[in-house]
């Protein structure tokens, strides 16, 4: 038994919850179904593999370039409170429940497997750093209640591998407004608040009147500022310099020039470091778009072989990165129309929430703004435009801030661990089974897996009906989109696969044009279809 649940380990902690070593196998996986070379299957998996470290580096770089103005932020607001960190929550949970973690990790993903083929659900989630986390979420959830380990892992793995197939399926119909086609799904969670960042921007533009942000003009001295990465870099270097004056005029010269790894040694040094952070954080998105071309490039190929061979009509669920090149400005004004969103949430559970129902104070952490934020901003824009964005990442900063404070109540002894959860589907989520569980344990049981099969019905229910929905007709683009009639029969004759292949093939709607450099999928010639 020790030496199963060592490898089980193994697996879980060394290749499942590592994201590139994850992608490299599925897109090894994929070319040998397709009958690929060995040099090819290893060329095109070593690759993608590089291309998802590439992304890590870039998040490294993120989190390396953000880090001291966060700490600058906090001093500036004189503000105490949670910060929500995923990989820190997770791992002292570890501690406690490691092995019941990587059994629902493992098994987690197998039964999403079950299910993407059996069920019209066809998406593969691939983002093993968001599988361990919400298998430690529900570990945590359930346990806390006093449920029996058999339990915990049953109806644990059950229902992590219902979130993996039901959540892409829900907002694919947005997802493919941003990507045009049906290569890629979002496979994050916080998909809840790309839902909702879509919906805000319908709701804030129904004419289509608004542009897109990618269609931002710009004096002819200005036009270096189309280079998103110009941008962005520019951007952060205001504000990072802004906060670094605010910052040192509140605490001193002592405390701000400690901000930064090596201590600044006068003003001026110290102002020049804030704007080399600022520079370093455009080179991270740079490097985190560069990989997702990267991926996309090789992974799509892949799929192919699995949609015929393991999952009929696979399409790889991915970290929300993926997204950022379809509208890369967006990304950027989602990110800080977030931020404010999680400023004004603290302000209401400071003045509001914190008094009436004793919640903790949920501070705005950078990092999970910029990501979170700048999917929702591109999902707002896919929708709404430059009102959408703005309007989108702003709710999505609401949601962030008073989901963590309502989870924390159901985390049991985790709760005065001084971080939480902070993407938006493991707070409702964390919120609903907890409750749920706390009703005993056969009554808790019966909560719990009515919770599941309401998820799964939801998201097949859309998926057939929303198949060739468009959530923003009146929002145009240079193209006029394809039309191509294809039959059930023609199709496959998996009744399921026939139908959403052919409701995808009869969608003619416009759809957001991509930028220049955005990833775009192989051709069926390219893959020798």
């Amino acid at each position: 038994m020790n030496i199963a649940l060592a490898i089980v380990q193994f697996l879980v902690n060394e290749i499942l919850s590592v994201p590139a070593f994850l992608i490299g196998i599925i897109t090894a996986v994929g070319l040998a179904a397709m009958r690929k070379s060995v040099g090819q299957i290893a060329g095109a998996a070593i690759k993608a593999t590089l291309g998802f470290l590439l992304i890590g580096a870039g998040a490294g770089l993120v989190v390396n370039s953000l880090g001291p103005l966060g700490k600058m932020i906090e001093g500036a607001l004189g503000a105490q409170g949670v910060v929500p960190t995923n990989e820190a929550i997770a791992g002292i949970a570890q501690q406690q429940f490691g092995s019941q973690v990587a059994w629902i990790m493992l098994a987690g993903f197998l039964i999403s497997l079950v299910l993407a083929r059996i069920t019209p659900l066809h998406y593969v989630f691939l983002t093993g750093h968001h599988m361990l986390f919400m298998a430690t979420l529900i570990t945590i959830v359930m346990a806390s209640t006093s449920m029996p380990t058999s339990i915990v892992i049953g109806l644990g793995s059950l229902l992590l591998g219902v979130l993996m197939v039901s959540l892409p399926a829900l907002a694919h119909p947005f997802t493919r407004k941003i990507t045009g086609g049906e290569d890629i799904a979002i496979g994050h969670f916080g998909t809840s608040a790309y839902i909702a960042a879509a919906a805000t921007g319908r709701l804030v533009d129904p004419h289509g009147k608004s542009q897109s942000t990618e269609n931002i003009k710009v004096p002819e001295g200005l036009r270096f500022l189309r280079d998103s990465m110009v941008a962005t870099a520019l951007s952060m270097v205001l504000m990072y310099v802004v906060v670094a004056i605010i910052f040192l005029a509140r605490r001193g010269e002592k405390a701000a020039f400690q901000t930064f790894s090596k201590p600044a040694t006068g003003t001026g040094n110290y102002i020049m470091a804030s704007v080399t952070q600022g520079l370093e954080f455009g080179i991270a998105v740079a490097v985190i778009l560069f990989g997702v071309r990267i991926i996309l490039g090789e992974l799509i190929p892949a799929f192919q072989g699995i949609a015929s061979k393991v999952v009929p009509g696979a399409i790889p669920a991915l970290d929300c990165p993926i997204v950022f090149p379809y509208a890369q400005n967006a990304v950027l004004i989602g990110f800080i129309s977030s931020f404010i969103g999680g400023l004004v949430g603290l302000t209401i559970l400071a003045t509001v929430l914190g008094p009436a129902w004793g919640l903790a104070l949920i501070l705005p952490g950078l990092v999970p703004h910029f990501f979170t934020g700048g999917a929702a901003g591109v999902y707002g824009n896919a929708t709404g435009g430059r009102r959408g964005a703005v309007a989108g990442a702003f709710v999505n900063g609401l949601l962030v801030t008073f989901l963590p404070a309502f989870l924390l109540k159901v985390l049991g002894p985790f709760s005065s661990a001084n971080t939480t959860f902070g993407d938006a589907d493991f707070g409702w989520f964390g919120i609903l089974i907890g409750y749920g569980a706390r009703t005993g344990t056969f009554s808790g049981s019966i909560i719990l897996a009515l919770i599941g099969a309401t998820i799964l019905s939801s998201a097949i229910l859309v998926q057939r009906r929303a198949g060739g929905w468009d959530p923003a007709p009146a929002r145009g683009s240079s193209s006029d989109g394809v039309t191509a009639v294809v039959t059930a029969e023609e199709v496959s004759d998996d009744p399921d696969e026939a139908t959403r292949t052919a409701t995808a093939s009869t969608i003619s709607h416009r759809r957001i044009a991509p930028p220049v450099g955005a990833p775009t999928p192989p051709s069926r010639d390219e893959l020798g279809l």
